[in-house]
């Protein structure tokens, strides 16, 4: 993202003001940092317009903030309340997308800019992770009165006519406090001469990572020149650095303010342990060699004296399989692609979904579990004391690093399985509902690192909204298919020897609405029959009822004999007194069987298609009427068609035909010539099949077919 730096551009009087508001915040609550946010004109979101403390390719994720999304500040905004944030536990509970971004302990506020009612934007201030859990409430007091002056700013900028719009590139202000230079001319040479005799190497990084002081030792301890380092990001000029577990020591150093150390190798064995002292204004960097398995205990260190390469080597991972999820729209596709990223992710062995379902745990899916192991879950009881029940029950997750720490926390729960010798029990839950649990397993003992187990805490919450959302699809999908199917007739009357039928309803590839389209066929006397299509414009509930009522009416109005152009009527009269807001097209033909002769009347509907053995398929023009529900007083006009024995009348709606930028003549035309390759098929089913097969596109269907075939005999 493009930065602007304050003495870059010209600020307006009302700009300054809120820099100095946004700078008198951090100052006065102790934070390290704040962002400020202003709406996008014209869009429902958030855009960063300034940013304090913060590096910005830290926060860069969430420079576009839509108010839709689960975010701390679009909550601030839409609750008009001020959001706390107490450490990465509770961020990866309540915006588990957000803690995947910043995956480190701080505290974070969020407070709207409110005036009048009417919100301007907000502000985030983050402060370290040795701040208070629970924001005092004089702090809280005054963070709003922060808030309220910025809003004051932009309530009377946008009265004065000037309202202030975020800026195209984000403002960062330099950060207030910094530590003041010692008197005299000499001071920095006294400084420079001070760490020249330190024992151990040191450096100094700013907030952006790069190398702004390096003593001579630290130089050569990790084998550059001072002047090769000076300016440089330590990864890109220490290639032996390049790997994100060392830049997420920085990254978490930066954002927690708590020290915090990782160990390198540098070729060909030369190992050096880096530790890091973070401030508001840079990093303290001491370097020095150290032996391979000499682990001193050291501020800031880790358990085990090393990075720990499962979280940062994973989180690319993790950011894939977050984008993949959105997409996700079956549970079987939730635990695939969950299975996919998380297995390798973890170094794990095994990868069960279980869903809660009347009181009891069921399987959802697996990989790489014995089913034998999973049978053993399926059907426990929610409120049960195995791991994968109080989990859930408890709205936290169990880690069992070894069997003998399983033994000991549930010495009542038998073993799920002997091959596994470490689990995590990760709850899914989405707005306080329990939905199921995450079950990983590991064939060997694995200890579970505080970073690792905040990343699968953060990986639980994508996957229960995951899962809620596919669960929510499903069931949609099987209740739209079932309206769907309810609307439309079960079985077509039979009328043996005298007309062959094949009917086909096949939904869009893509989404579960449920669609308009309808057909049926009324057997009027033993030679007369009634057969129409349809179609109601729209993907709803309110089009799947406008469609059968539209079909009941037709249906009522020509069973009792009513012409083509009577029975349209009618319809459309019916359609525009309920007034729905839909159009509906239809095509109605009386088909006279013992003449061989067809009455056709269309209210906007595309043409039939009549194909005659050994003439080929005509698009058959009939008189093409206003869409039923345009106008009260609209007439219908006929055409009259012979229709000889063996010919095959075709009747569609415009799923079979219609492409995106291709012309709709065009589409029938070829429709009619694939009528003609398939009217030698002896059975109208095979007939049927083959014609609302996609064709093209990759085998995706754009919108919902209805099909009627007609072969009189």
């Amino acid at each position: 993202m493009p930065v602007k730096r304050p003495s870059a551009i010209r600020s307006s009087p009302e700009r300054l003001q809120l820099e100095r508001l946004l700078t008198s915040a951090v100052d006065e609550t102790d934070a390290y940092g704040a962002a400020l946010y202003l709406p996008l004109p014209g869009e429902d979101a958030l855009r960063l317009d300034m940013l304090i403390g913060v590096p910005l390719d830290f926060i860069a994720p969430w420079a576009r903030v839509p108010l839709s999304a689960p975010t701390p500040g679009g909550d601030a905004m839409r609750g008009s309340r001020l959001v706390w944030i107490s450490g990465t536990g509770e961020l990866t509970r309540r915006y588990p997308q957000s803690a995947l971004i910043l995956p480190y302990d701080f505290r974070l506020a969020a407070a709207p800019l409110l005036s009048d009612g009417v919100g301007h934007g907000t502000i985030l201030l983050f402060w370290a992770a040795s701040h208070e859990e629970h924001l005092p409430d004089e702090e809280r007091q005054l963070i709003l009165e922060l808030a309220a002056d910025m809003a004051g700013v932009l309530h009377r900028a946008a009265e004065e006519g000037k309202p202030l719009r975020p800026l195209a590139a984000t403002r960062v202000l330099p950060t207030p406090g910094g530590v003041p230079a010692p008197a005299g001319r000499s001071a920095p040479l006294a400084v420079a001469d001070f760490l020249e005799r330190l024992p151990e190497g040191c450096c100094a990084l700013g907030l952006d990572a790069r190398i702004t002081y390096i003593n001579r030792l630290g130089a050569e301890l990790v084998g550059r020149g001072v002047e090769q380092l000076m300016g440089a990001l330590p990864w890109e000029a220490l290639p032996w650095l390049d790997d994100p577990v060392y830049e997420d020591r920085y990254r978490a150093a930066v954002i927690s303010r708590k020290p915090t150390s990782f160990t390198a190798r540098r070729p060909p064995d030369t190992w050096l342990t880096f530790q890091l002292f973070p401030s508001a204004t840079g990093i303290s960097v001491l370097i020095f060699p150290t032996e391979v398995g000499d682990h001193p205990e050291q501020p800031g260190k880790q358990d085990d004296g090393r990075a720990e390469p499962t979280r940062v080597g994973s989180i690319y991972q993790l950011m894939h399989l977050a984008g993949a999820l959105t997409q996700a729209t079956g549970v079987r596709q939730v635990v695939d692609l969950a299975a996919d990223h998380l297995l390798p992710a973890f170094g794990a062995a095994g990868f069960a979904l279980m869903v809660a379902e009347g009181g009891r745990m069921h399987q959802a899916g697996h990989r790489g579990f014995p089913d034998a192991t999973l049978d053993h879950f399926d059907g426990m009881p929610v409120s049960g004391h195995a791991p994968v029940a109080r989990a859930l029950a408890q709205g936290s997750p169990v880690f069992l690093a070894t069997p003998e720490e399983r033994v000991r926390v549930f010495p009542e729960s038998p073993p799920p399985d002997e091959m596994f010798h470490a689990w995590a029990f990760l709850p899914l839950i989405v707005s306080g509902r329990p939905v199921g649990t995450c079950v990983v397993g590991y064939e060997e003992p694995h200890p579970f690192p505080s970073e690792e187990r905040a990343a699968l805490t953060s990986v639980s919450g994508l996957l229960a909204q995951a899962l809620d959302r596919a669960q929510l699809y499903e069931a949609k999908h099987r209740l739209a298919q079932g309206l769907q199917q309810s609307l439309l007739p079960q079985s077509l009357p039979p009328m043996k020897g005298r007309l062959d039928i094949a009917a086909r309803y096949a939904s869009a590839t893509h989404g579960m609405d449920i669609g308009g389209d309808f057909y049926d066929l009324i057997r009027l006397d033993p030679v007369t029959a009634g057969a129409f299509i349809g179609d109601v414009q729209g993907h709803n509930v309110t089009a799947a009822a406008l469609m059968g009522q539209v079909r009941t009416a037709v249906h009522a109005h020509a069973s009792v004999g009513a012409p083509p152009d009577e029975v349209l009527t009618r319809a459309n009269r019916l359609v525009t007194d309920l007034d729905p807001g839909l159009f509906t097209s239809c095509l109605y033909a009386h088909l006279d069987l013992f003449r061989h002769r067809a009455l056709l009347a269309s209210a906007g509907h595309l043409p039939p298609l009549l194909h005659i053995p050994g003439q080929g398929t005509e698009i058959l023009q009939v008189p093409p009427g206003l869409l039923l529900g345009i106008d009260s007083e609209a007439r219908y006009e006929v055409a009259e068609v012979a229709v000889p024995a063996g010919s095959l009348l075709v009747l569609y709606t415009d799923g079979l035909v219609e492409t995106p930028g291709k012309d709709i003549g065009l589409s029938v035309a070829a429709l009619a010539e694939r009528v003609t390759a398939l009217a030698d098929l002896e059975r109208l089913d095979d007939i049927a099949d083959a014609l609302v097969q996609p064709v093209g596109d990759g085998g995706q269907r754009a919108d919902d077919v209805a099909l009627l075939l007609l072969r009189p005999c």
